[in-house]
């Protein structure tokens, strides 16, 4: 800590020198005509000679990371963006004035240039520095072996030291920005309608999920942060109108882990007079979508590290077709039981007995499947799976099966061990959506802090009508997971949520 205060005495010693020149530690506009990347893409390949016969000038900028001096003239690495290029700083070149402020920078500092570029004696492309310009002074030092930086927690926690350190963690959120990019494009190409509706809302719904409350001063009230944007979006459907989405913000009071984060984003859309069976090629076009968007055209196959501790990677294949399973035929074939024995609850509280499944007593049937859903089947679903015909006593928003009422119209898709999509036909008989919203009351009462509330206004909203529709929402932060080959959220998140610094 001492050797760090004493850094950082250093730089606020520089400030003084820097304005006693007259210049302002902190600068102001700078024009830009190229970026680092642009420069080498366009002439990373041009010779010594070539650069000499027909001279290039330009001017960039970025932070300085590496610097070494020798004598009246130093080497620095300019990052901008993901990229990096050489500069030369040349006192003959620089000037008494511009010398003096190249003697002045620290790494981390900020700063214009502008120049030619030409080769050196090693043949790195770089660009020597006719004028210098200071645009911020950095008053901190990064951390002690800062390239590469590798320690989660100063990773996750400085993230702007992160970005720095790491290209490849830059890339990662450009390519973020370019999957939600793309989602945009593919859905507005299919007639959908972005729209924004309430993070705060008088009574959380639309997940099955405990919320965070707040309160707000001037109605006197408690509100909660949007658990699911699904009832708000469904009353548009009532409204008229007939294809929407959003890209939302979610926030769920539950545990940290690789895969959840208690703030997320997610993509739900609704589509009128469709059912969920429109919504799985919809889903299949998509996602190929997207692994084209971030691994080129023509691509079928993607690796991905299932185990973070591990080096090893598995080819997700998302040729057609992808494969389809009932959710009770899932658990049956992974226990070898017959439909009768699937369907019988003794047997099945035995298994999940067998299988040491987490059990409080009183379960119902469905709820020891679900726990053996996620014990013996979750963890075989690598390759794209949609699972199908989820019980009405966990899909509360759900249109039952017309075949067998106790199941419904409903699907998740599970890639790489986990759900990635969740989809249903929409229940829109409201006299069934209040019988089941008295059953999720009653579960609360039990005890069940997730189990979903009655909402008296969207079941006024089903009474005015809403025509079939088929609605899906898609985890944004795990989708992106998969598509850059990153085995925890955290990754993905620029910000994610830490327990407080000490």
């Amino acid at each position: 800590m001492e050797e760090l205060n004493d850094q950082i005495a250093q730089r606020f010693k520089k400030l003084d020198q820097l304005r006693s020149l007259g210049i302002d530690p902190f600068g102001g506009k700078f024009d830009v005509q190229d970026r680092a990347g642009d420069l080498i893409a366009r002439y990373g390949t041009a010779t010594k000679d070539a650069l000499e016969q027909k001279p290039v000038t330009t001017t960039i900028a970025g932070r300085v990371i590496a610097l070494r001096w020798f004598g009246k003239a130093a080497f620095a690495s300019l990052q901008d963006g993901v990229d990096a290029i050489q500069v030369y700083l040349k006192k003959d070149v620089l000037g008494e004035q511009g010398f003096a402020l190249a003697d002045l920078l620290d790494i981390g500092d900020w700063i214009g240039v502008s120049g030619r570029l030409f080769r050196t004696k090693t043949n790195e492309l770089t660009v020597e520095v006719k004028q210098l310009t200071l645009l911020c002074k950095a008053l901190r030092p990064l951390p002690e072996k800062w390239h590469g930086l590798t320690d989660v927690e100063t990773r996750y926690r400085q993230r702007y030291v992160d970005l720095i350190a790491n290209p490849e963690v830059k890339r990662i959120f450009i390519t973020r920005s370019r999957i939600i990019q793309a989602i945009r494009t593919f859905l507005v190409g299919k007639g959908f309608l972005e729209v924004e509706t309430p993070m705060m809302h008088q009574i959380p719904g639309g997940a099955t999920a405990r919320p965070f409350v707040t309160h707000h001063n001037t109605l006197g009230t408690d509100l909660y942060l949007r658990v699911a944007p699904e009832l708000y979006l469904k009353r548009l459907i009532v409204g008229g109108l007939t294809r929407v989405y959003e890209i939302n913000r979610n926030f769920r009071n539950e545990g940290i882990s690789t895969i959840h984060n208690p703030e997320f984003t997610m993509l739900e859309f609704y589509m009128a007079y469709a059912d969920y069976t429109d919504l799985i090629p919809l889903t299949e076009e998509l996602i190929v979508e997207l692994v084209e968007t971030v691994h080129g055209k023509g691509t079928q196959a993607i690796p991905y590290r299932l185990h973070p501790n591990e080096d090893t990677t598995t080819m997700i294949s998302f040729a057609h077709p992808w494969k389809r399973v009932s959710y009770r035929a899932a658990i049956a074939d992974r226990l070898g039981a017959t439909l009768q024995q699937i369907t019988d609850p003794a047997y099945v509280l035995s298994e999940a007995k067998k299988h040491r499944c987490e059990l409080k007593g009183g379960e119902s049937y469905w709820q020891l499947m679900v726990l053996l859903f996620g014990q013996v089947v979750e963890p075989t679903l690598i390759q794209p799976t949609f699972i199908t015909d989820f019980p009405v006593e966990i899909s509360p928003l759900a249109k039952r099966k017309a075949r067998d009422p106790e199941l419904t119209d409903r699907f998740e898709l599970y890639i790489a061990t986990r759900e990635i999509a969740n989809a249903f036909s929409e229940l829109n008989d409201p006299m069934d959506q209040r019988k089941r919203f008295e059953a999720q009351m009653a579960e609360r009462a039990k005890g069940d802090l997730e189990a979903q509330r009655l909402d008296e206004d969207f079941l006024r909203a089903l009474e005015h009508g809403m025509p079939p529709t088929a609605g899906e929402g898609i985890g944004i932060d795990r989708l992106v997971m998969l598509l850059t080959n990153q085995t925890s959220i955290r990754d993905v998140i620029l910000f994610p949520q830490l327990r407080p610094e000490k």
